[in-house]
């Protein structure tokens, strides 16, 4: 059975539009999130996803995808981002890190994919940019593209290299900003979490520093983590809702998370290193240790200074004092935390490779645990 890209990315759109987030059902978060609790409320930040699911003649089955995040949106892929960088264990792949290390900037686009694909998607960002054009008379980028990847061989045939150039690129044509679509979507496609089905979720926090009303954004491709340590609000999930696991022999954690921290604090390289640390506080909430096989590897970038990025030999760069930094740190931990949790939630059940099954996790269960423990608050 085939099914076209175009009508599985209006299929995953319907889904989004109508389908229960994580605070519809009662799950209690800290923070105050933005008007969409995406990383689309930082201004400019667009997302784009490219789905593929197709069975085919031999048996075999793609649940696979990639998802793009445009730091300026498309109205500005020239100008590049500050930008750090953390792995929190490094079983796993984000490439174009050696030179963010070093210069301190992210030049165009996040890709997020399978671990199979990275090498196909890095080439099509490059070929995609170039077809943008605007680098210089020859049509010449010089680009180190940054495409990170978590594993989805349990659902999908990952040696079959089903994400092609074009899927890739019809993610960075899709980019937009507004609502993002969570779950089963894009590179989150056939993507595993604590044993439940899961894959792309998003969140925000809005904070004041200073008079100045900042963002931050976080989206995460999460597929890491055993049942037991499944923890949702403090309520430990894992430990009751043992039914339907994934990894029926799978004795240690051997899965990866993705996480992508967006700001409009104008910071510098080395403070968003710091904020990309902070993310790994909001995945130790949900249980996880980054266990020894998991690839946990966060971006975080800045789209204020803008203007620093012209080529003028001296320029000046605004950036926050290291000691009003707290709220930034506490708003990437909650809006991780619930990323997650809505990536949860959003995802729905698969069958894929092999007839193998990733059930999602069920939403009724959840809330009678929350009620059980005191965690359920009212639906927003």
């Amino acid at each position: 059975m085939r099914i076209t890209l175009m009508l599985l990315m209006i299929l995953a759109s319907a889904v989004a539009m109508a389908e229960p987030r994580a605070r519809d059902l009662g799950v209690p978060f800290d923070g105050e999130p933005g008007p969409l609790n995406a990383i689309t409320d930082v201004a400019g930040v667009a997302v784009g996803h490219a789905t593929v699911i197709e069975d085919f003649a031999n048996g075999h089955k793609a649940r696979t995808g990639v998802t793009a995040i445009l730091p300026r949106g498309r109205a500005d892929i020239r100008t590049p981002v500050f930008g750090g960088w953390f792995s929190l264990n490094g079983n796993g792949e984000m490439t174009g890190t050696t030179w963010l290390e070093e210069s301190g900037l992210l030049d165009g686009p996040v890709m997020i994919t399978n671990t199979h694909s990275v090498g196909v998607v890095r080439d099509a960002v490059i070929a995609w940019r170039v077809r943008q054009g605007g680098a210089d008379a020859s049509g010449y980028w010089w680009s180190l593209p940054v495409v990170a990847e978590t594993w989805d061989g349990h659902l999908n045939e990952a040696n079959g290299f089903h994400v092609t150039a074009a899927h890739a690129g019809a993610a960075l044509d899709a980019a937009a900003a507004g609502p993002v679509t969570e779950g089963n979507v894009g590179g989150g496609t056939g993507m595993i979490c604590h044993e439940f089905k899961c894959g792309i979720g998003t969140s925000s926090r809005r904070v004041a520093i200073g008079g100045r009303a900042l963002t931050v954004g976080v989206l995460v491709q999460a597929n890491y983590g055993l049942r037991e340590t499944l923890r949702i609000a403090g309520v430990p999930v894992g430990q009751h809702l043992r039914e339907h696991r994934a990894y029926q022999d799978q004795p240690r954690e051997t899965g990866s998370i993705i996480i992508v921290v967006a700001t409009d604090a104008p910071l510098l390289p080395h403070q968003l290193k710091r904020m990309a640390r902070r993310a790994s506080l909001g995945l130790g909430r949900m249980g996880s240790y980054a266990g020894d096989g998991s690839g946990d590897i966060f971006v975080a970038f800045s789209i204020a200074n803008k203007t620093v990025h012209g080529g003028a030999p001296f320029v000046n760069a605004e950036f926050l004092e290291n000691g009003h930094m707290d709220p930034l740190f506490e708003a990437t931990v909650q809006a991780t935390e619930e990323a997650i949790v809505n990536a949860l939630v959003a995802a729905r059940d698969m069958q894929g490779e092999g007839g193998r099954w990733a059930k999602a996790l069920p939403h009724a269960d959840l809330v009678a645990l929350l009620k059980r423990y005191g965690r359920l608050t009212t639906p927003r």
